[in-house]
């Protein structure tokens, strides 16, 4: 275990002996730290490929150094301008998917984002169930979204059957962030079964509450896996357009630390 993710663990016990109410017990049960350069370790890592949805413009590309790699202890999801597969821009998405999947956990990453008109970087979960219930029923945690068209602001939201943007009633929010492109930050969410918080650097910023309504609002008690992308252009990152002079950009992830909470 390394000493940095150690001293988490014990400042979440801390945490929780010093508190009137006792945070739930967590164990760490996924984590990379990205201390080996090369392509992302295939042990916990698959990728997306190919032009995958909202009518983005990059190709994902897989096991690809030039769009996912591990260098000087981050991940770097690289975005091209360039012909590839029919597409005029190449990027990763990385994904938990068949090799992780978590349910009513705590997930924090610490990244740092790309800038420029068109980019859309994500950290995200989708439920497991994904490809036998579709979405949006299958369920969708954003951590963190950011287009580049919107400097300075970043976005937290979850989506459902019966809640979700489509609809016109999506939960979510926005938090401003003047430093998201040129500094560090760590977004994170935790969720049991009652409530869903979200936060940055970790101090909360959003909250959804269970409303007992049944799966259709609340379909998040199952497995799910997580996604970091980074796409080009598409239905939000692209709505003002494109600016290609400022490609190649790269989305960077320091680490990635999930917790499993014990809430019974």
């Amino acid at each position: 275990m390394h000493a940095r993710i150690a001293v988490g663990l014990l400042s979440v016990a801390l945490i929780a002996v010093g508190c009137a109410t006792p945070a739930p017990a967590e164990r760490l049960v996924f984590a990379d730290e990205f201390d080996r350069d090369g392509l992302p370790d295939p042990a916990r890592w698959d990728y997306e490929e190919g032009r995958v949805r909202n009518g983005e413009l990059q190709h994902y590309t897989r096991a690809r150094a030039a769009n996912a790699r591990v260098e000087n202890g981050v991940l770097v999801l690289q975005a091209h301008r360039e012909a590839f597969a029919g597409a005029a821009y190449t990027a990763a998405s990385v994904i938990t998917k068949g090799r992780a999947a978590f349910r009513h956990a705590r997930i924090e990453v610490r990244a740092k984002l790309p800038r420029g008109r068109g980019v859309w970087p994500a950290i995200w979960l989708l439920g497991s169930d994904f490809e036998a219930v579709g979405w949006p029923r299958c369920g969708e945690i954003d951590v963190m979204e950011f287009v580049g068209h919107e400097p300075g602001v970043v976005h937290a939201n979850v989506h459902s059957d019966a809640m979700n943007h489509l609809r016109g009633n999506g939960r979510g929010t926005r938090i401003p962030l003047a430093t998201a492109s040129d500094a560090f930050h760590v977004y994170g969410v935790a969720w049991d079964a009652r409530t869903m918080v979200f936060t940055l650097d970790g101090a909360p910023t959003f909250t959804v509450v269970n409303d007992g309504t049944g799966p259709s609002s609340w379909p998040f008690d199952g497995a799910f896996y997580l996604l970091l992308n980074f796409a080009v252009g598409g239905s939000w990152g692209g709505q003002q357009g494109v600016d290609e002079s400022v490609f190649p950009q790269r989305f960077e992830i320091d680490w990635v630390r999930v917790f499993a909470r014990d809430d019974g």
